[in-house]
């Protein structure tokens, strides 16, 4: 059975599953690279209690889609997968996977560092975190902005961790850890 490229979900995954479905019956495959995105329970000096994840469904796998059909035209990779958790998270819990894989280990890397980096930027989620002093939406990092442009793609969300607030901000732009 074939996976499908994107799963935007609540529950939780299992990366050992996850890596195992994807490189299923390759026997092209020389390389997989995994990255795996946790809650902090420390964000910018202040205690996380919980990360709660919005997107637009339909969309935001639209999205995501696109992104790995650019890693594909831009690396050798074989196959690549991504999920993405949403809802009420607690600190530890698994929030995303990237998983790619290669013939080569040169083109997994790059292919997964520029998918995660897609995906800070450009997925549609909103992230609200909630800690001893409440909830506040959070907004894109420059810096995240900065590891996309290095691949030669704007990213434009001109946001800074020091811009948050209680309520999310109306035609708010999707923003990432």
């Amino acid at each position: 059975m074939t996976a499908s490229r994107v799963s935007v979900r609540a529950d939780d995954f299992d990366l050992g599953a996850e890596v195992a479905a994807l490189r299923a019956g390759d026997g092209g495959v020389g390389a997989v690279c995994a990255f795996v995105g946790t809650v902090r329970e420390r964000n910018d000096g202040a205690a996380v209690e919980s990360l709660e994840l919005e997107h637009y469904p339909g969309m935001t796998e639209a999205a995501i889609e696109s992104m790995i059909d650019e890693a594909m035209r831009r690396f050798s990779v074989r196959a690549a997968r991504v999920v993405h958790r949403i809802g009420p998270l607690a600190p530890s819990a698994q929030i995303v996977l990237v998983a790619v894989t290669a013939a080569h280990r040169g083109e997994a890397f790059q292919a997964c560092e520029f998918l995660m980096d897609y995906l800070q930027t450009h997925a549609p989620f909103w992230k609200k975190e909630t800690g001893p002093g409440g909830p506040r939406w959070v907004d894109a990092r420059v810096t995240d902005d900065d590891a996309l442009a290095r691949w030669g793609i704007a990213a434009g969300n001109g946001g800074d961790r020091a811009d948050v607030s209680s309520e999310k901000p109306a035609g708010a732009s999707p923003t990432k850890r």
